[in-house]
């Protein structure tokens, strides 16, 4: 079995690993090509597809418009024996749809405000989203790894 078999992490575990409230960079290309790199928080929608909330005219949303691809990168750790990771390549579909970008909303308060009660979630969500819009990620490719699962080797 090869190193990278080794360290790759199950469907179950990359699903676990990105349920968690951790922060995904984000690389949409500029007009001249050049990439542009963002950290940004992400919720889901009730079919689990990725999604983030976004104001319109940011500059991921123009880039984004021109070319759908996007690479994103989820990791954690400090030390080389707890790096984990997922890196998802594909596209982001904007959407303006409200009851979407609501639930995403609702979806991001959830999983990094805990402090907002589940009663508020709505509200609050509906304030948040003036002049914003929904992406969806839908990727094509999945790159993981799980440095602990070489238990301390190197």
């Amino acid at each position: 079995m090869s190193r990278r078999d080794l360290i790759k992490m199950t469907p179950d575990e990359v699903q676990a690993f990105l349920h968690g409230p951790r922060t995904m960079n984000l690389a949409t290309h500029n007009h001249d090509g050049t990439i542009h790199m963002v950290a940004m928080w992400y919720g889901f929608t009730a079919d689990g597809t990725i999604g983030f909330e976004t104001f319109g005219r940011s500059q991921k949303v123009q880039n984004l418009k021109r070319d759908p691809r996007v690479t994103a990168l989820v990791e954690a750790g400090d030390r080389y024996e707890n790096l984990q990771g997922v890196e998802l390549v594909g596209t982001m579909e904007v959407t303006d749809d409200h009851d979407t970008l609501l639930g995403i909303a609702v979806s991001v308060l959830e999983r990094y405000h805990p402090e907002v009660s589940e009663s508020d979630r709505l509200a609050a969500a509906e304030m948040v989203i003036n002049k914003r819009v929904a992406l969806l990620f839908h990727p094509d490719k999945t790159v993981s790894w799980d440095h602990t699962k070489l238990g301390g080797t190197y």
